[in-house]
C-alpha cells in the first residue's frame, strides 16, 4: 500500500514549489525503469506546445486555496478548504486558442502543500499539477503560476493532486468555449456534483485513515489496537492535513484511539454499476454546493434550450442524474461530442462529465442526482413558471426509465481516431479489495517516493490500447491525464470512463502528448491506495 506517511514526508522535505525543480528530484533515466523516459520539462513537451494553435489571448486568474466555513444551504456550515472562500469555486471559461495564466497561492494551514490538476484538458506535461511526477508541490506559503494554452473545448474541471485533497471544497469548472460551436441553445447551466464529509463528520484524511486499515482489521465498535491499527505511529500523521479542521466528533476520537467504522459505508449495492457502490457514507450530496433542502436554483423560460455541463467532481460516489417531467438528448462527454442519444437519465463517474440539451417545461422541476445504491441524493431545481417547490425526497420517475451509460454512446463522426494499426497494447489490471484496502494497478501499488518506478512506456507517434481488467469487485472510474482515448472501435472519445467489476475495456489513443502522465481510479481513496500508475513516453 501506499505510504502516506512517507507521501507526507516527501511533499514537505521538497525544497522548492513548481516544475523548475522538478529536475533535482527527477532522474532522466527512468529512475527505477531502467528505460530513459521524457521528464515533464523536457524540450519536447516545449515543442508540443509549440505546435498547439493559439489565438493570442491570455487569460489571468489568481487561485487562491485557503481554511473557510462555507454556507451550504439549510443551516449547513462546515469548515473546509476552497479557493477564494467559495464551494465550488469561480468558473474559469476561456476560448479555444486562449492561454491560461493561473497563479496558485497556497494558504492552507500545518504546512499543507497543494497543487491543481486541470482534469480532461490535453495540456503541457509540466502544467498537469501532479506532485512529485510532473511538478513539486506547492508549499504552504508560496505561490505557483500555471501557463498552458487550451486548444480542444469541452467541459473540465479542476482540483488538487495531493493526498485526499479532492474531497474537500477545492474544486471549480473549467470550461472551453469553441468560437465555432454548431450546437444551437438559448442558454448554459453548469451542474456540479458533489459528495460532502469535510468539516460535518470528520476530513477525508480522517476517511482514509478509516478505510486503509481494510474490512480485515476492523471491528464495529472496536478500538485501533484490536482492528489491526496496533503499534501504527498516529503521530506521524502531519503529512494527512488533520489540523485547522479536526475538531470534529470523529477527529476527537480518533486521536483517542478508536478507530470504529464511522466512514466506511455496508451495504451500498448498485445493477448499474455491478455490485459494490462505494465505500464512504456522505452526511450530504450536492449540487452547486447546495443541500437537498436547500437547493440551488436555475430560472429559466418554458420553450427554451438549454445546455447543462454536468460534472461529478466527487470522492466516492457515481450519481444517476435525471430532470423531473423531461428528456435529455446527450451532445458530449468528456468535451468530445457524441452522435445524439436522447434519454431519462445518465450515469456519471467521479470524474465524468457530460454535456445534454433540454427543451424546458412550463413549471418547476427537480434536478435530481441519485446518489448511485447509497439511498440518497442531491437535488436542484429549474424554475420557470409558478409552482410549488417539491420535496427533497421527491424521486423523478425518469430515474427508472432508459439510463445511458458511456458505452452505449458512439463518437461523432468529426472527433472519431483515424483508422490505424495498434502499435503498443499494454493491459492495465484492477487489483485489489475491500478486505486489507490494497487497491492497485498490476498488483503493484503506486510508489509517490518514486514516481518513475514500473512506468507503462509507450513512445511518441503510437497508437496505443489500454486493455482496463478489472480484477475486483467493484467498479473504478479510470482516469488518462493528457489524452482522451476512445472506448473501442466507435465509442465516445473520453478521459475518464468506468470499468465494471470481473469486465474487460478497451481503450485506443494516440501518443501525441510526451511526457509522463497518470493513470489512476478517479475514486479518490481508491487512487490515495495505489490505484495508478504512470504512463510515461520513452526519450
Amino acid at each position: 500500500m501506499n505510504s502516506l506517511n512517507r507521501r507526507s514526508v516527501l511533499l514537505a522535505g521538497l525544497g522548492a514549489a513548481g516544475a523548475g525543480a522538478l529536475a533535482a528530484c527527477t532522474n532522466a533515466s527512468g529512475s527505477g525503469s531502467g528505460t530513459a523516459l521524457i521528464d515533464p520539462n523536457a524540450s519536447a513537451v516545449a515543442a508540443t506546445e509549440r505546435k498547439r494553435k493559439s489565438i493570442g489571448h491570455q487569460q489571468k486568474v489568481t487561485l487562491t486555496a485557503a481554511p473557510t466555513m462555507i454556507d451550504l444551504g439549510g443551516g449547513v456550515m462546515p469548515k473546509t478548504w476552497a479557493f477564494d472562500g467559495r464551494t465550488p469555486g469561480r468558473e474559469v471559461r476561456l476560448s479555444v486558442g486562449d492561454t491560461l495564466v493561473a497563479e496558485l497561492s497556497n494558504q492552507l494551514p500545518n504546512k499543507a502543500a497543494t497543487s491543481i490538476h486541470w482534469h480532461g484538458i490535453a495540456l503541457r506535461n509540466d502544467m498537469d499539477g501532479v506532485p512529485p511526477a510532473t511538478q513539486t508541490a506547492v508549499r504552504a506559503g508560496s505561490t505557483f503560476t500555471y501557463r498552458f494554452l487550451a486548444d480542444a473545448p469541452g467541459t473540465y474541471f479542476f482540483h488538487p493532486h495531493v493526498g485526499v485533497q479532492l474531497d474537500r471544497g477545492l474544486y471549480a469548472p473549467l470550461i472551453v468555449e469553441d468560437p465555432k460551436e454548431t450546437l444551437a441553445y438559448d442558454d448554459e447551466w453548469v451542474v456540479l456534483l458533489d459528495d460532502w464529509v469535510d468539516g460535518v463528520t470528520g476530513t477525508p484524511d480522517e476517511v482514509f485513515a478509516e478505510l486503509r486499515q481494510g474490512m480485515g482489521g476492523m471491528d464495529m465498535g472496536e478500538s485501533a489496537s484490536s482492528s489491526g491499527m496496533e503499534g501504527h505511529d498516529m503521530g506521524d500523521m502531519g503529512g494527512m492535513d488533520m489540523g485547522g479542521d479536526s475538531a470534529s466528533p470523529a477527529a476527537s476520537a480518533s486521536s483517542s484511539g478508536d478507530m470504529s467504522m464511522r466512514f466506511m459505508l455496508m451495504g451500498a449495492e448498485s445493477d448499474l454499476l455491478g455490485g459494490d457502490a462505494g465505500d464512504v457514507k456522505y452526511p450530504y450530496h450536492l449540487i452547486n454546493g447546495r443541500v437537498a433542502a436547500d437547493p440551488d436554483v436555475y430560472t429559466g423560460k418554458p420553450g427554451k434550450k438549454v445546455r447543462l455541463r454536468i460534472i461529478n467532481a466527487g470522492g466516492d460516489t457515481a450519481y444517476r442524474v435525471a430532470l423531473g417531467g423531461h428528456k435529455l438528448t446527450i451532445t458530449h462527454t468528456d468535451g468530445f461530442p457524441v452522435r445524439h442519444q436522447e434519454v431519462d437519465a445518465l450515469l456519471v463517474g467521479m470524474g465524468e462529465r457530460y454535456d445534454v440539451l433540454v427543451t424546458l417545461g412550463d413549471g418547476v422541476f427537480p434536478l435530481f442526482a441519485l446518489a448511485e445504491g447509497k439511498n440518497a441524493n442531491g437535488l436542484a431545481l429549474v424554475r420557470t413558471g409558478s409552482g410549488s417547490r417539491p420535496l427533497a425526497t421527491v424521486r423523478p420517475k425518469e430515474l427508472d426509465g432508459m439510463i445511458m451509460t458511456a458505452s452505449q454512446l458512439r463518437a461523432a463522426d468529426d472527433v472519431l481516431l483515424r483508422s490505424a494499426r495498434t502499435d503498443t497494447a499494454h493491459q492495465i489490471k484492477l487489483t485489489g479489495g475491500m478486505d486489507k484496502y490494497n487497491w492497485a494497478i498490476n498488483g503493484r501499488p503506486f510508489d509517490m517516493k518514486d514516481p518513475q518506478a514500473n512506468p507503462i512506456v509507450i513512445e511518441q507517434g503510437q497508437r496505443v490500447r489500454l486493455d482496463f481488467v478489472n480484477d475486483t469487485d467493484m467498479w473504478h472510474p479510470m482516469h488518462l491525464h493528457g489524452h482522451t482515448y476512445q472506448l473501442g472501435a466507435l465509442g465516445p472519445r473520453k478521459d475518464t470512463a468506468i470499468v465494471l467489476p470481473k469486465k474487460k475495456l478497451s481503450v485506443f489513443f494516440d501518443a501525441d502528448n510526451p511526457g509522463q502522465w497518470m493513470l489512476h481510479c478517479h475514486n479518490a481513496y481508491h487512487g490515495e491506495a495505489g490505484m495508478m500508475a504512470n504512463v510515461a513516453y520513452r526519450g
